[in-house]
């Protein structure tokens, strides 16, 4: 650059700092809307079904029956409900008082006395589908760990054709704290960048400030640098204290490399900051470019990125749609680099993915820009 323009762009870039100091809205978009997000999701929002009420109905009580009962009793999953009779445990379910039934009938511990199969009643909720699939796993785990309780008492081997040994990969404590917090910080880099760029412009053009900058002798490349650099390291800063609260207060672990992490993160935030500018070139009213910011950006983000929903379960139109959301590669590359560590065959095409869009919109905005000026 000359030094003429670099003289036009120090002074840009120091405007925009002083808009920033005199209006909060953009300090607050880049680090207290991160700081809320991360405490709900991270505190309010679990794929982690604890504390299921299940009611647990034994006909017969005897040494048998109580102890299966007590695997309940101790697990972390369940807080189980006694109840005298079916009708009653049916009564609660209807309710929505349990989420399940465990019913043991007056034979249960006479039949397994004998070597025979007593028959273990389960009543699920079904109404939260998912939760239902999680009780009924929960319950045959419990199951399987008392048939093994009781071989080993009694000094013999459980029968089974089939031994199980489990390894859990990545995240072996399935938390999925450990899970949604990457996913989280896709939907905040997303909503920092295109509302900061978004909002501000529109917020320029409403007031006339805009005009005057255009019939300026800046060119076209100064005032969207001018425009990018501020807000790009606003969303540094917001990336920053979301990655301080992941690590120290949820606990999530970084296996990969903390500057792959950040430059990942700044390659997307530069395509975020590349979608605000493009909607603020679309709409000059803040109102419609903030409804236009969430609608287009957060919406997709939180739902197509496979942040909380599997893509793979999506119909296949759905699945062809995520590949216009950038948050979609985001989220593909911070799981990997939290979780796993650096897989380069998941980073490097996902990053490429979003230089090519990073690339698109910001072109998008360079020509639009440039008409504008003219």
């Amino acid at each position: 650059m000359k030094p003429g323009s670099l003289l036009r762009l120090r002074g840009l870039i120091r405007k925009e700092w002083l808009q920033v100091i005199r209006d909060p809205s953009s300090i607050a978009i880049a680090f207290f809307l991160p700081l809320l997000l991360l405490l709900i999701f991270g505190y309010g929002v679990s794929l982690d079904a604890k504390n299921i009420r299940i009611g647990l109905v034994i006909e017969q009580p005897d040494d048998i029956s109580l102890s299966f009962a007590g695997g309940f009793e101790h697990s972390p999953y369940f807080a189980p409900v006694r109840f005298t009779s079916i009708q009653e445990a049916e009564a609660a379910l209807r309710e929505a008082r349990l989420d399940g039934i465990v019913w043991l009938r007056h034979t249960f511990g006479a039949e397994y006395r004998r070597g025979e199969a007593p028959p273990i009643g389960l009543i699920v909720n079904g109404v939260d589908a998912n939760t239902g699939r999680l009780i009924e796993g929960y319950v045959q785990g419990i199951w399987f760990g008392w048939l093994e309780q009781q071989a080993e008492r009694a000094g013999r081997q459980l029968r089974s054709p089939v031994r199980l040994e489990q390894r859990i990969w990545f995240n072996p404590q399935v938390r999925s704290t450990d899970f949604l917090v990457p996913g989280i910080l896709a939907v905040i880099m997303t909503l920092i960048g295109a509302l900061l760029t978004a909002l501000v412009i529109a917020r320029e053009w409403e007031r006339g400030t805009m005009e005057s900058l255009l019939v300026t002798h800046i060119s076209v490349e100064e005032l969207l640098l001018g425009k990018l650099i501020p807000y790009f390291i606003l969303g540094m800063g917001g990336l920053a204290l979301s990655l301080l609260m992941a690590h120290f207060l949820f606990h999530v672990p970084v296996r990969g490399s903390l500057w792959l992490v950040l430059a990942v993160s700044a390659l997307f935030l530069w395509v975020a900051l590349g979608m605000g500018f493009f909607i603020s070139t679309l709409f000059k009213s803040q109102f419609v470019a903030a409804l236009a910011a969430m609608v287009s950006t957060f919406l997709p983000a939180f739902i197509l990125s496979g942040f909380i929903f599997d893509i793979r379960s999506m119909p296949p139109f759905i699945q062809g749609l995520t590949h216009l959301i950038a948050a979609r590669y985001y989220v593909a590359i911070l799981q990997t680099l939290f979780l796993v560590g650096d897989v380069w065959s998941v980073v490097l095409p996902n990053a490429a993915a979003l230089a090519l869009m990073g690339l698109l919109f910001h072109g998008l905005v360079y020509r639009k820009t440039r008409k504008n000026l003219q």
